[in-house]
């Protein structure tokens, strides 16, 4: 639906609510916007900013889902890296459509989101803002794609929202998903895609929550139409929870699981599996026929009744093994990691570098899982996607009455809850100065003053930083700390960029196994990917071969299901100046103003503000 002028897209609305517009009677675009004017009683012409909660209030709606969000934020962190390079915003919403996670994509881009106000404690119920992918996903319990037009307010014309719905390991709503988009440059078809990578990571999510839920319990995975659901049992074999699609599956309701149902009226397996470690196994239901196959976790934390497991014959497991394995056939990484081998478990802060997406995260939980702090907490804070005003308290901690709208038992802080394991603080150098200032006095002292408090507290912490910037030069500058840079780099490892690695067709062919195992990849398309040089490195290349997996058609992923683009990698110093010079003479002709001169390039606003800065083009303010 192409755009309309926001008078034509209000008497549409009405037309079609009114059902004077010849409409599908089954759309469900349709259907809401009758809701909307019917019986919310709302006006497509309304203008104004959404409903937005005070940081108090926030805290106040965001409490009950503190466990939901700590287990989701590392899919949701995921899904914000794989979408930032498109302009998405991804947010995690309540089941009344409040925001109460949000990470912004970069530059221009986040501006948009800023000035309309999406973003955390931004209410998007339908009920108040009409038709939008968050309210009307929510409505429905159904995913969505709400893209541009369809909007019922007019003023969100610019917006592309796609959302899944979130539920929980009971299988109840428990929020939803969103990621936006103001490209102007992207059809409706790439936000479709984006909307299938958004359903996976929410399936991912979901299963999060279950097993955060039924830590104690052993899991059975159970194959159902292409995806699998989640059963929880004890060790007496009697159901204590499934998920929404085992539900489904199997039929089973609250009732049965609060019976303590048998598990064998329902899936039965070798009476020995699942006594082990994490095992595939061989389902069958409870008359024999066979369900396929499916795997069988055992508790998190191993119940008395637990028989222990046998101890293995062969040679111990090298804790380093994740770090090698990271590190594969590069010689730069298998340098760096025989360095962290040899500084063992003294208590050196490491700063990782490298570009966006090499998997700084990755090897910092690896670093982690292979010193003696492995057994208690890794805790991470990404210093560019927390807003300044949050950081101080996420990360320093506050007493009970601190500020106005602090909870009432205050929050012990991030550096508190890493005390004897690692604090993980990506994107360091986006940290404010003042900020900076605080956090060298807790390395200097080992203890932290939370705000309000009347005296310190001890840590014991180890310190993994990451950037992708170069703390060296902006140290140089006065734009970083020089005492605390120091401070950071007791070991610098420098995590070279997808394109640049001696073993980068091993690591293509890894990830395909892992993002695309039921599908081959045919000769163009090897030769596509091994060519390309990823921009957006790991991160990109999971993405990529991620949608081809879900394209390909009978099993091959041919070139046509590779997401490249033809500008992704870094332009050669001639093709650069000569983009330089076509945009620097564009905003000349148009008098520097940047919508006419975007309008002449055939770009979207935000691509071209981006271009304008990534190029460094001095514009008239």
């Amino acid at each position: 639906m192409a755009s309309l002028s926001a008078s034509n897209h209000v008497a549409r609305v009405l037309s079609v609510a009114h059902h004077v517009a010849d409409v599908d009677a089954s759309s469900r675009i349709a259907n809401s916007w009758r809701r909307c004017v019917i019986s919310h009683k709302l006006d497509p012409a309304r203008q104004g900013p959404p409903q937005t909660l005070t940081e108090a209030e926030i805290r106040h709606v965001a409490e009950p889902m503190e466990e939901t969000i700590r287990l989701v934020t590392p899919d949701l962190d995921d899904l914000a890296r794989v979408l930032r390079d498109a302009g998405y915003c991804v947010n995690l919403a309540d089941v009344n459509a409040t925001m109460l996670f949000s990470r912004l994509p970069g530059e221009a881009d986040a501006r948009q989101f800023m000035d309309w106000k999406i973003y955390t404690g931004s209410n998007f119920a339908e009920a108040f803002e009409g038709t939008n992918g968050l309210g009307t996903a929510l409505a429905e319990q159904k995913p969505i794609l709400v893209h541009r037009d369809e909007h019922f307010r007019a003023q969100w014309h610019m917006f592309s929202c796609a959302v899944v719905p979130l539920f929980d390991q009971a299988g109840r709503l428990a929020g939803a998903v969103n990621i936006t988009s103001c490209r102007e440059d992207l059809e409706r078809a790439a936000h479709q895609l984006a909307l299938a990578v958004t359903m996976e990571a929410t399936r991912r999510m979901e299963g999060a929550i279950f097993r955060g839920h039924f830590r104690n319990a052993w899991i059975a995975t159970v194959p159902d139409n292409g995806g699998s659901g989640l059963l929880a049992y004890d060790d007496d074999r009697r159901i204590v929870g499934a998920c929404r699609s085992a539900r489904a599956l199997l039929g089973l309701t609250d009732g049965l699981i609060a019976s303590g149902i048998d598990l064998s009226r329902y899936v039965k397996f070798d009476h020995h599996a699942g006594r082990g470690a994490d095992e595939l196994v061989e389902l069958r239901r409870a008359d024999g026929s066979a369900l396929g196959q499916g795997h069988v976790a055992p508790p998190l934390r191993a119940r008395s009744s637990t028989r222990p497991l046998a101890p293995r014959r062969d040679a111990p497991v090298d804790r380093f093994d994740a770090l090698h394995r990271l590190a594969g056939r590069d010689p730069g990484l298998i340098r760096s990691v025989k360095r962290l081998r040899s500084i063992g478990d003294h208590n050196l802060p490491v700063l990782l570098c490298g570009e966006t997406g090499v998997g700084k995260d990755l090897f910092a939980r690896a670093i982690h899982a292979a010193s003696g702090r492995a057994r208690s907490n890794y805790v991470a804070l990404n210093c560019a996607a927390m807003p300044e005003s949050l950081i101080d308290a996420e990360l320093f901690g506050y007493e009970a009455g601190a500020f106005t709208g602090a909870r009432r038992d205050g929050s012990k802080g991030l550096i508190v809850q890493a005390d004897g394991g690692t604090l993980f603080l990506d994107e360091i150098g986006d940290m404010p100065i003042a900020l900076q200032t605080r956090l060298l006095r807790v390395l200097e002292n080992r203890e932290v003053w939370p705000l309000g408090a009347l005296k310190p507290v001890a840590v014991d912490i180890r310190l993994i930083s990451a950037t992708h910037r170069d703390l060296g030069r902006m140290a140089e500058e006065g734009a970083f700390r020089a005492d605390l840079y120091f401070r950071l780099r007791g070991l610098e490892v420098r995590l070279p960029a997808l394109r640049e690695r001696a073993d980068r067709d091993d690591i293509i062919r890894q990830i395909a196994r892992e993002e695309a195992p039921n599908c081959r990849v045919s000769d163009e398309a090897w030769s596509q990917l091994s060519a390309y040089s990823y921009p957006g490195n790991m991160r990109q290349l999971r993405h990529v071969l991620r949608l081809a997996g879900c394209t390909a058609e009978h099993g091959v992923i041919t070139d046509a299901d590779l997401d490249l683009p033809p500008f992704g990698g870094r332009a050669e110093p001639d093709l650069e100046a000569a983009e330089r010079a076509t945009i620097v003479e564009a905003l000349r002709k148009h008098g520097g103003r940047v919508t006419e001169a975007a309008r002449a390039l055939k770009l979207g606003r935000a691509t071209l503000y981006r271009k304008i800065k990534q190029l460094k083009i001095e514009t008239a303010q």
